[in-house]
Formats: structure tokens, sequence, C-alpha cells
């Protein structure tokens, strides 16, 4: 995939923060951005019926998610 350089501004405290999570998770800050960003723009397509629905289900069947994790 092909990437594009861009230019943005960002409070302080929240790029330090990026840059330190960044860090803890041993990725770089673009891939960080790339899939907040991909996380973000998902989140918004998503209509806000349907996504009741889900966080209803995944709420209901908060245990049943724990066993499957194990």
């Amino acid at each position: 995939m092909s990437t594009i350089k861009i230019s943005s501004k960002v409070e302080e405290a929240v790029w330090n923060e990026l840059k330190e999570a960044a860090k803890e998770s041993h990725q770089n800050v673009s891939g960080m951005l790339t899939e907040a960003i991909s996380d973000y723009l998902q989140r918004r397509r998503v209509r806000p019926a349907v996504k009741s629905h889900l966080e209803d289900s995944i709420r209901e069947n908060e245990e049943l998610g724990r066993l499957l994790a194990k």
C-alpha cells in the first residue's frame, strides 16, 4: 500500500502521549496514527443503531467473550 506524508497540529500533551504509547508497544508513530485514523473512520461509518445493537450484544455476552479468549 502506498503512503503519503501529512502535516497537522496536535496538542503537545497528546503528541507526547502518542509517542510514549508507540514506544511502549514497540510501534512507530506513523503506524499508530494510521491505525487510529482507520479505527476512527470505521467507527464513524457504522450506523448508530447497528453500533448500539453491537454494544448491547457484547455487554450481554461479556462472560462468553472472556471464556473464548482463554
